[in-house]
């Protein structure tokens, strides 16, 4: 096969969709398929929206074309009132989030090499999946939308996150992809709620390769962080941010005796907010290398986030053999069984977060059962290439024209 991958950034962008785009990339390498990524030149994300922060150079490079994003004073504004007028194609191209590249729409209406197939990436990223669709149309080819849906919490009908994520150019675009993959039973129930015909969906679920992640050495982590062997350590993994729950967790652990250790980016609503302790260590983000010393020296793993339509960081921290504690909201929700792999809570409940901390830092061996059970899912049902075999599969069945319906 002959397929564009089209998302916001692309690694060494730091990211889940990032990272999991590239893995979906080389899996089809890797089975003799040419994939061509579109992306744009941002590294940081703040990049996509503001000029003066780290970018990659515009241009093809190792099958990967960057395109630049437009800057200039007051952009925010004004994409805000162009996405709020017009039909759903043209709001989708000004949504705020977005990084806005005229180039790439270009390139959807001039690109003319070999092409079987479009699979476009990661709400609310709605630039780069319109033009991966322009360009589908345009060369009548199937189009496939992984959304990455963000549900927030579902007791909340005013969630911000899920106005943010079913805003109608969103739900436009969902309705237009002949297949969108989505990686939990929640998601799926989301997506047909909005309009998605069931023929249309595929569930996927995500995977992981244990050994990308494992292996670390507990003592030198804990030495690094200046943590005694008998103190509880909670880890926590993301971009470090508000939607992430990293404030949260922050602001839970205050006045316990638990270590919190942070890793990855530092949003700018983290940097703002966050107030510096003793018992909290910032790691920044990690080198692949670093992970397996990050998992091996915590206790326990922590994902308080609003903003996940899955969690592959807790697959991670389950191959480590650790328990997890997760907000009850979107994808994990669905992915933890509470009180067998890891305990969830009300999103927001910061009492309720910090008890279920500590008091599953100090059930030692209830711990470590939830981890040894978290670590047996992840061998048998979240092994990476078998879940990417499913996105794979379903893309030869469309290009065969087993199932493909016309965008409109």
């Amino acid at each position: 096969m002959h397929l564009v991958h089209a998302l916001h950034r692309y690694p060494p962008a730091l990211g889940g969709a990032e990272k999991y785009a590239a893995e979906l990339t080389a899996f089809h390498a890797a089975r003799g398929d040419t994939v061509t990524v579109w992306a744009s030149t941002a590294h940081d994300l703040e990049a996509m929206r503001h000029a003066g922060h780290a970018e990659h150079p515009a241009g093809f490079a190792n099958g990967v074309h960057r395109f630049r994003c437009v800057h200039f004073p007051g952009r925010r504004y004004a994409f805000k009132a162009l996405s709020m007028v017009g039909p759903p194609a043209w709001r989708a191209r000004w949504l705020p989030c977005n990084p806005v590249m005229p180039a790439m729409l270009r390139a959807a209406r001039n690109f003319d090499g070999p092409l079987d197939a479009v699979h476009a990436f990661a709400f609310p990223h709605s630039f780069p999946i319109l033009a991966g669709l322009r360009l589908a149309q345009r060369r009548g080819v199937p189009f496939a939308l992984t959304p990455f849906l963000h549900l927030g919490d579902p007791k909340n009908p005013r969630d911000r996150t899920l106005k943010q994520y079913t805003s109608p150019p969103l739900r436009w675009l969902l309705k237009q992809a002949d297949r969108v993959f989505v990686q939990t039973p929640s998601e799926f129930a989301a997506c047909v709620k909005l309009g998605v015909p069931e023929a249309r969906l595929t569930l996927q679920g995500l995977g992981i390769d244990a050994a990308d992640c494992t292996g670390g050495d507990r003592e030198r982590a804990r030495r690094s962080w200046g943590a005694t062997a008998d103190e509880i350590v909670v880890g926590h993994l993301a971009n470090l941010s508000r939607e992430k729950g990293s404030l949260d967790l922050v602001e839970a652990m205050r006045w316990s005796d638990v270590r919190t250790v942070l890793a990855g980016p530092a949003m700018p609503n983290f940097t703002r907010g966050f107030v510096p302790s003793p018992k909290v260590t910032v790691l920044g983000p990690l080198t692949e290398a670093a992970k397996g010393d990050f998992y091996a020296g915590i206790d326990l793993f922590a994902l308080p986030s609003r903003s996940d339509s899955f969690g592959l960081v807790l697959l991670e921290a389950w191959a480590n053999g650790k328990a997890v504690i997760a907000y009850r909201v979107g994808g994990p929700a669905d992915l933890v069984r509470h009180g067998i792999d890891g305990l969830l809570v009300p999103p927001g409940d910061l009492q309720f977060l910090s008890k279920a901390v500590i008091s599953l830092g100090l059930a030692t061996e209830a711990r470590e059962q939830m981890g040894r059970a978290g670590q047996a899912r992840v061998a048998e049902e979240f092994v990476r290439d078998d879940r990417l075999a499913v996105v794979r599969d379903a893309l030869l069945g469309m290009t065969a024209g087993e199932v493909c319906h016309a965008a409109g």
